[in-house]
Formats: structure tokens, C-alpha cells, sequence
């Protein structure tokens, strides 16, 4: 499936992402706790995807990619409290946004779709 491996690469790009904000909050800003739930959240994306391409079976899988989105959304609200708190600039928390929402939409679309057959 074409989708799952856009998923799969786009996840993991973010959570390199979301690795690096967390170092950059908690070594040059000194916050920890909201950048830790970031680093949590924005990782468990696209471990979630990992575990549903080698899911057990199709509710497995559709699963796996339901729990990868719900973090997706944790992790949206997490950046939108680090810019209103302001410990990140507007354009980076557009930039990591973009991305964020980005994966939300192809893994609505891609449940939609698991769950429309």
C-alpha cells in the first residue's frame, strides 16, 4: 500500500523532529515537562504505524493506526502550548504543525478507508 509507506517514512521524520525540538527546549530553553510530552506523543506516532504495518490481523491494524492518530493529536496540542507559552517561535511551530497535521489527514484517510471496506 502506497499510503503505509508514506505513513511509515513521514512518522519517522517526525519523531527525528520531535527528538530535536525536545533536545533544543530542554538544553537551550530548560523546559521539561511539556517538551517531555512532545518527545513522548510525537515518537509514539510513528511507533504505532511501525506496529500496525506488522499488525496480527485488519482490526490490528486499523487499531494500531486509530492509537497512532489520537497521539498525533496529543502531540498538535503539546506544540500549540509551546508557542503560546512561548518557548518556540511562531515559525517553528507553524513548521512542525504543518507536519503534524499533515500526518493526521493520511492516517484519518487511511482508517477512513479501512473502515469503509
Amino acid at each position: 500500500m502506497k499510503d503505509e509507506n508514506a505513513i511509515r517514512d513521514k512518522s519517522k521524520s517526525f519523531a527525528i523532529r520531535c527528538i530535536r525540538l525536545y533536545k533544543y527546549l530542554s538544553e537551550e530553553k530548560r523546559e521539561y515537562v511539556m517538551s517531555k510530552q512532545l518527545l513522548r506523543s510525537g515518537t509514539s506516532i510513528g511507533a504505532n504505524v511501525r506496529e500496525a504495518i506488522f499488525g496480527q490481523s485488519r482490526s490490528d491494524f486499523a487499531s494500531k493506526l486509530s492509537i497512532a492518530q489520537k497521539e498525533a493529536g496529543e502531540t498538535e496540542y503539546w506544540i500549540e502550548l509551546l508557542e503560546a507559552s512561548e518557548y518556540i517561535s511562531e515559525k517553528q511551530s507553524e513548521s512542525m504543525l504543518n507536519d503534524c497535521r499533515e500526518l493526521i489527514k493520511l492516517l484519518q484517510s487511511i482508517t477512513k478507508t479501512l473502515y469503509n471496506k
